[in-house]
């Protein structure tokens, strides 16, 4: 059982799924699980907040363009609060950490993109201001890069952030009260 719960959506964004010469490791797969967790939250009248990054002028996640929206099969819903960031950790130059104290939030579940950047800062960022942070292991993902395979990546961020930032658990065994 977690401690007054919320599900932090971490720029789900499709500029993410689209990009011409990238592929994200397991896109549709990693959504439906996005999407079980939104579901079950939203059953449960559990809070939701998104997180959208502000990319760069004419990158994929430039908020001028198609790909900074956020992917249409998780569109938040009214009521759900979208923050947008411009940096890795969700918490950096937002009003996150603020909005979480309002609603007496101790326990974020957190899924979304990329697992090394902005995933990893984040739960680590939660971690430091004593948030219980559950990663959804699955429900994250990534892009290969010029040494490692994107599920050597998700892997061994796993392995780090289960040590001592984040209790790790698959999108199946995260209910919500």
């Amino acid at each position: 059982m977690f401690q007054n719960p919320l599900l932090l959506i971490i720029d789900t964004q499709l500029g993410f799924f689209t990009k011409p010469k990238e592929t994200l490791y397991v896109a549709e797969e990693t959504l439906k699980k996005i999407k079980s967790l939104l579901t079950k939250a939203r059953s449960a009248k559990i809070p939701v907040i998104f997180i959208q990054h502000d990319g760069l002028k004419g990158g994929s996640l430039d908020p001028a363009g198609p790909g900074w929206v956020i992917h249409p099969l998780i569109m938040p819903i009214s009521g759900e609060q979208i923050i947008r960031k411009k940096t890795p950790s969700a918490f950096v130059g937002t009003s996150l950490d603020a909005d979480l104290k309002k609603k007496s939030i101790k326990t974020l579940v957190i899924v979304g993109l990329q697992t090394e950047f902005c995933v990893d800062s984040t739960v680590r960022h939660a971690s430091y201001l004593d948030y219980k942070v559950i990663l959804a292991k699955d429900a994250h993902s990534t892009f290969d890069s010029s040494i490692l395979k994107a599920p050597q990546i998700i892997a061994h961020h796993n392995m780090i952030l289960g040590d001592d930032f984040a209790e790790l658990k698959n999108e199946s065994e995260i209910e919500f009260p």
